[in-house]
C-alpha cells in the first residue's frame, strides 16, 4: 500500500497550518477511539498526509497525544482559574461549576480524552493531576471560608478533595446524559455544596455505635475484638470537648444569624427607599395628571363660552331677520291696490260722458 499524498490542486499549507490541523485530526480520533485505538496510519488517512510528516511534526502519536492533551488541560485549568477570581465565594463556586459544564458541552472531544485514559505519554498528566490542581485552588477558599466561620482551616486540602472531586463526576455524567441544561446542573451543584456547608460540625466524629458496627461488618462477631470500657473521667472528657464544640457550632451560627439579620435589615431599607422614590414618583405622575386635567378643563370651559357666545349671535340674527320679514310684509300689504278702487277690470264698459246743452 503506498503513501497517502496531497492532490496537486491542493493549497500546499504552512509548517503552523500543517501542525493544527494534525492536532485537530488526531483530537477527534483520540475522542472517538482512545490512545491506543487509535495508529499514526489513521491520522495519516484522516489528514490526506503521508505517515513522515506526522513524524517529522510530533515524532510519532505519543508526541501528538501530549500536544492534545496539555492543550484540553491548560483550557480548562485557565476557565477555572478564572472562574475561582471572583471575590465572593458562592460566587466561585457558582462560577467553577458553570466553568467545567460549559467547557463538556462546548468541547466534549476534549473532556472525553481527559477522563477516558491515563497514558503516560501525555506529558502534562492525567485528569487525576488536573483535579488536583485545581483543588489546591479550591483548598485556599475553603480555608478562608473556614477561618471566618470558625471551623479548623487546616481540613480545608480534604474538603477541596471532596468538593472537586464531586463536580467532576457530576461533570463526566452529565457529559453522557445532557439533562437537564447546564444552569439547572451547576444550581443543583452549587445548592449541595454550599447548603450542605451552613450546618458543619468543627470536629465531626463516628459514634462508638458506628464504630462497633464497622468491626461488626469487618470482622464478624466472634473475631470482634473486645473493645475497652471508658472510665468516667474519660467520659466527662469527651463530654466536655462535646459541649466545647456545640458552643463553637452556636457561636458560628450566631455569627451567620446576625450576618442574615444584617443582610435582611440593609434589604429592608433598600425595599424602603425604593418604595419612597416610587411613591415620589406616583405624586409627581398624579400632580402632573392634575394639572393636565385642570388644563384640559379650563380649554373645555373656554370652547364651551365660544359656542354659547356663537349660538347667541345666530339667535340675535334670525330674530333680526324675523323681524326684517315682518315688516317687509307689513309693507308689502300695504302697498298693494284695493280690489275695485282705481284699476278697472278688463272688459266693463267705461261710462260716456253726455254733451252739455
Amino acid at each position: 500500500m503506498g503513501n497517502v499524498t496531497e492532490p496537486r490542486s491542493r493549497k500546499r499549507m504552512s509548517a503552523k497550518e500543517r501542525r493544527e490541523q494534525l492536532i485537530q485530526v488526531s483530537r477527534s480520533l483520540f475522542a472517538e477511539k482512545g490512545f491506543d485505538g487509535t495508529s499514526i496510519e489513521e491520522i495519516a488517512a484522516s489528514a490526506l498526509v503521508s505517515k513522515p510528516v506526522v513524524y517529522e511534526h510530533f515524532g510519532g502519536k505519543e508526541g501528538v497525544y501530549a500536544v492534545v492533551v496539555d492543550r484540553e488541560m491548560q483550557r480548562l485549568l485557565g476557565l477555572i482559574t478564572e472562574a475561582l477570581s471572583a471575590s465572593q465565594a458562592l460566587v466561585k463556586l457558582e462560577r467553577a461549576a458553570l466553568a467545567l459544564l460549559r467547557y463538556i458541552e462546548e468541547n466534549s472531544e476534549g473532556f472525553r480524552i481527559l477522563v477516558r485514559d491515563s497514558h503516560t505519554a501525555s506529558g502534562t498528566g492525567t485528569f487525576a493531576s488536573l483535579l488536583s490542581d485545581i483543588a489546591s485552588q479550591v483548598e485556599d477558599v475553603l480555608a478562608d471560608e473556614f477561618a471566618g466561620r470558625g471551623y479548623d482551616p487546616k481540613l480545608a486540602p480534604m474538603y477541596a478533595q471532596m468538593l472537586v472531586g464531586m463536580v467532576a463526576l457530576t461533570g463526566q455524567w452529565w457529559l453522557e446524559v445532557r439533562k437537564p441544561g447546564r444552569e439547572e446542573v451547576a444550581a443543583h451543584l452549587v445548592n449541595l455544596a454550599w447548603n450542605g456547608l451552613t450546618g458543619l460540625d468543627p470536629a465531626p466524629g463516628l459514634t462508638p455505635a458506628a464504630l462497633a458496627s464497622d468491626l461488626d461488618l469487618g470482622l464478624g462477631s466472634a473475631a470482634r475484638p473486645s473493645v475497652p470500657r471508658q472510665s468516667d473521667k474519660e467520659l466527662r472528657e469527651q463530654e466536655k470537648a462535646r459541649e466545647r464544640r456545640l458552643r463553637e457550632l452556636e457561636k458560628a451560627r450566631e455569627r451567620e444569624r446576625k450576618d442574615q439579620e444584617r443582610q435582611l435589615k440593609e434589604q429592608e431599607k433598600a425595599r424602603e427607599r425604593e418604595l419612597r422614590e416610587q411613591e415620589k414618583a406616583r405624586e409627581r405622575e398624579l400632580r402632573e395628571q392634575e394639572k393636565a386635567r385642570e388644563r384640559e378643563l379650563k380649554e373645555q370651559g373656554r370652547q364651551l363660552k365660544e359656542q354659547e357666545k356663537a349660538r347667541e349671535r345666530e339667535e340675535k340674527l334670525r330674530a333680526r331677520e324675523a323681524r326684517l320679514a315682518e315688516r317687509q310684509a307689513r309693507l308689502t300689504e300695504q302697498s298693494a291696490p284695493r280690489a275695485g278702487a282705481s284699476v278697472p277690470r278688463a272688459g266693463a264698459s267705461v261710462p260716456r260722458a253726455e254733451p252739455s246743452e
